[in-house]
């Protein structure tokens, strides 16, 4: 597997094809079923969940304050279906296959889905 890109743009759009190659995507939670959540960088009072194309990216996560989540799979379906419009409907945003100091793309759930749609294609 190779290490994310310093280019935000090209780890967005590995997350698109590796997703769907992988048949999943990959974000945190905690033992009490709470996912990893952070606030946005770009709009004030409204989180953010990031996810991972791959386990091993969103697993270098888990050390420190995070070590107490743990990398879970969503299933494609589920997450275009439910996922990214359900988090529309919560005004959250999405995190984009973040580095380790977690940088890196956040966007509108309705545009990712749009970028994925677009992909299937």
């Amino acid at each position: 597997m190779q290490p994310l890109s310093e280019d935000f743009q090209e780890n967005f759009d590995r997350l698109i094809v590796e997703s769907l190659q992988n048949g999943c995507v990959w974000g945190l939670r905690d033992k009490q079923g709470n996912w990893a959540l952070v606030d946005s960088s770009l709009v004030a009072g409204v989180g953010v969940i990031p996810f991972w194309s791959h386990r091993l990216l969103a697993e270098k996560h888990c050390t420190d304050q995070w070590a107490i989540y743990e990398p879970v799979a969503i299933a494609m379906e589920e997450f275009l279906d439910d996922w990214l419009v359900g988090m529309h409907e919560d005004v959250l945003r999405v995190g984009i296959n973040w580095n380790q100091d977690l940088e890196g793309q956040e966007v509108e759930p309705l545009d990712l889905l749009e970028e994925f749609e677009a992909e299937l294609e």
